[in-house]
């Protein structure tokens, strides 16, 4: 499987059905080189490299988009966080450990997109 298939198989299984749909519905002449550059490298590449674990992945990356801030990612990244294994609390602690080394704003902004996103997807009551 090439690494753009590997990586367009693998952001549906993480990031769910729904976003899938949608980032093909909404990829154009504009942004498809960018999606086609994520695919193939961050979810194909990178994703599929055989030490670290789907869940240790998906810790990972909500820790560094906690500490870059970045919410909207925070949001669809937790969702993936749950379809990769991990549970309501692990993304719990990983949000907490960035708050403590990314800072107090930076851990609130997370806590507030990944508890949207939990509530969406029903992991959260």
């Amino acid at each position: 499987m090439s690494d753009i298939d590997a990586g367009l198989k693998n952001i549906k299984e993480i990031l769910g059905d729904e976003y899938f749909a949608n980032r093909q519905k909404s990829t154009n002449d504009f942004n498809r080189d960018m999606r086609e550059l994520t695919a193939r490298y961050c979810f194909g590449e990178v994703w599929e490299r055989p030490v670290l674990d789907r869940r240790t992945r998906s810790m990972l990356v909500l820790a560094m988009l906690a500490a870059l801030g970045k919410g909207a990612e925070i949001k669809m990244h937790a969702v993936g966080a749950i379809n990769n294994g991990c549970t309501v609390d692990e993304i719990k602690e990983v949000l907490l450990q960035a708050a403590v080394y990314a800072g107090i704003p930076a851990g609130v902004e997370a806590f507030k997109h990944a508890e949207l996103a939990l509530r969406e997807c029903g992991a959260l009551k």
